[in-house]
């Protein structure tokens, strides 16, 4: 199905829609194309492919809504399908607060190349891909004498989508995405195992990194893991590695949700213009990065896009506000969900922050926990380093941090120079001092 076909089907369902008896619809059709290849014991052990069209609907009746979607895009069983549809969603409970966002939200412009396509996408063929996760493999199990097992993956996949709103938007996408893996378990004198996986993911095959780097990476990162042991509990400076940061950046975004707001879930309810972290934390949210893999012209509503910076210097600017609980809010809205969030960066890497460290614990992952966005309180799982004098002396696990989400924040002192590139968020490593570890 092609550009021109995708946007016939979406009017001419949309027209269905409204002929059978709604007010307001939108309506999204969809093309992907996913491959799935998994290298392992020297051979393929997994080689996957699907492709997919589906039509998805949104459907607002008498302040009734509904959500549906469908693989079956003959026109007869789509006319069936609708008319089905919006005669349940009349048997909903009203809702005044359902209605498609003000057209005055759409985006007015959206002729910029944000380079999501891979124009040579339908060019790669199978031979390439196994010869690349072929050579991660190879590279991975090579790597170190303790290394007892490795694997490698490799995905891929072309979205294309049209959306139509009966209140005049419309909206395009297409874009690419690569990814690649390697996982690997490594074995101590002892005989314990410990494992890692360390991926990349791009827009264009040419921006994923060298075989080499996802290898030795992953490697690496397993053989961290040797020799684990709690550390006395106590106060530690903290410094959590960027490919682990994500998880306390989701304490605030969480919590700046429209969703949450309305339902006086939320710490930051009322925190607007106030102090919420350090004023070294900056984060803006840009969806107009050039190749970002959280770039975009419009969100799941189809409010336009915009450059905001949603916490400047500690200082909350911004709420995520979504159409339907911006509208319970009385607010205007947003967006929805971050698209791509950068964090301003300082100068110092890992190691010379490590340096100045004289009790203090590297996190290199966090595992389980929980978090309540009420209260801000948390209590999470680490696995990392300990840090005795500037240097690294022992790996950790089964230990916990926990405390508050606003005093931590507050107690941020640096952040590093290492945004993780194959990410949306752009988050460097960060440290903390005064952060309460219980252990041993």
């Amino acid at each position: 199905m092609d550009r021109q076909e995708r946007i016939d089907l979406a009017q001419w369902v949309l027209g269905k829609i409204i002929a059978s008896g709604a007010d307001q619809a939108a309506v999204s059709v969809l093309n992907n194309r996913v491959t799935e290849l998994i290298h392992r014991d020297a051979q393929i052990d997994k080689l996957k492919e699907s492709t997919g069209k589906s039509v998805y609907l949104q459907i607002y009746a008498d302040s009734r809504y509904s959500e549906h979607g469908t693989n079956d895009l003959r026109k007869p069983a789509l006319e069936s399908f609708i008319t089905e549809a919006v005669r349940a969603t009349k048997y909903l409970s009203e809702d005044e607060y359902r209605a498609l966002p003000d057209p005055q939200y759409y985006p007015r412009k959206m002729r910029l190349d944000l380079q999501l396509l891979d124009h040579d996408y339908n060019h790669y063929d199978t031979g390439q891909k196994v010869e690349r996760i072929a050579q991660i493999e190879e590279l991975a199990r090579g790597g170190d004498s303790r290394v007892v097992s490795a694997s490698a993956g490799f995905s891929d996949g072309i979205y294309e989508s049209v959306r139509l709103h009966s209140n005049g938007f419309q909206g395009e996408s297409r874009r690419t995405y690569f990814s690649e893996s390697a996982d690997v378990t490594v074995k101590d004198e002892t005989g314990s195992l410990s494992g890692e996986r360390y991926s990349a993911r791009a827009h264009f095959l040419s921006d994923l990194p060298e075989a080499r780097l996802i290898a030795d990476t992953s490697v690496r990162r397993a053989l961290w893991k040797i020799g684990q042991k709690q550390a006395p509990s106590g106060t530690y400076e903290m410094l959590v590695e960027n490919l682990a940061a994500g998880k306390l950046v989701g304490l605030l975004t969480g919590a700046m949700k429209a969703r949450v707001l309305q339902q006086k879930k939320s710490y930051l309810d009322g925190m607007l213009n106030k102090a919420v972290a350090s004023p070294l934390l900056t984060v803006t949210d840009d969806p107009y990065i050039q190749k970002g893999l959280g770039s975009r012209f419009y969100d799941s509503d189809g409010i336009g896009a915009q450059m905001r910076v949603m916490i400047n210097q500690g200082i909350l600017r911004y709420y995520y506000i979504d159409n339907y609980y911006g509208r319970k809010l009385g607010q205007e809205p947003t967006a929805g969900d971050p698209s791509n969030l950068l964090i301003a960066t300082g100068r110092r890497s890992v190691p010379e922050m490590l340096k100045d460290i004289k009790k203090g614990i590297l996190i290199t992952g966090f595992i389980g926990g929980n978090s309540n966005t009420t209260t801000g309180d948390f209590s999470f799982g680490i696995m990392g380093q300990l840090i005795e004098n500037g240097q690294i002396v022992q790996p950790v696990n089964e230990m916990n941090i926990s405390g508050n989400a606003l005093s931590l924040w507050k107690s941020l002192v640096e952040t590093g120079n290492d945004p993780h590139p194959y990410s949306s968020w752009k988050i460097p490593s960060l440290l903390f001092e005064g952060v309460d570890f219980s252990g041993s």
